[in-house]
């Protein structure tokens, strides 16, 4: 592309943009209003301690966590006892933040089971947590797994 002289039409065009372009950048800076943040408690329940108990549509949910102390880099197996839904979990780092694949669920008489690994870190304890969705609404649960 062959360059232009500079016009004085072309100048004054060059300028009303930018204007234009400055006072949207500003109106939208002067105006704008944050989402208000909305914090919902959540009982967190501790797979290592033992059972979570969950109440889900008027039925008590077992989670139980196999084995209970888990170790890095071995099968860990996850069970949802007396619930209907083909529930989702993803597994996510609580200590290092770091996420994993989620939890594939197969139904198995009156439960559902899955399988996962998680990798082993630098720390010697880390605390894991587990999003278990059903129906639209979320469990959480937390373990501590060892090196």
């Amino acid at each position: 592309m062959a360059a232009q002289k500079l016009t004085k039409g072309r100048l004054i065009q060059i300028i009303i943009l930018m204007i234009i372009l400055i006072t949207a950048f500003i109106w939208r800076t002067v105006t704008y209003q944050a989402k208000p943040i909305v914090k919902i408690e959540t009982k967190i329940c501790n797979l290592n301690l033992g059972n979570c108990l969950f109440n889900i549509n008027n039925k008590q949910v077992t989670v139980t966590l196999s084995p209970p102390r888990p170790q890095a880099n071995t099968p860990i197996r996850l069970q949802i006892n007396n619930i209907d839904a083909h529930p989702s979990a993803i597994v996510s780092g609580i200590t290092m933040n770091k996420r994993i694949a989620p939890i594939i669920f197969t139904q198995n008489k009156n439960a559902w089971q899955g399988e996962f690994t998680v990798p082993q870190y630098t720390h010697d304890n880390m605390i894991w947590g587990i999003d278990i969705k059903i129906n639209d609404k979320t469990y959480s649960s937390e373990f501590t797994v060892t090196k």
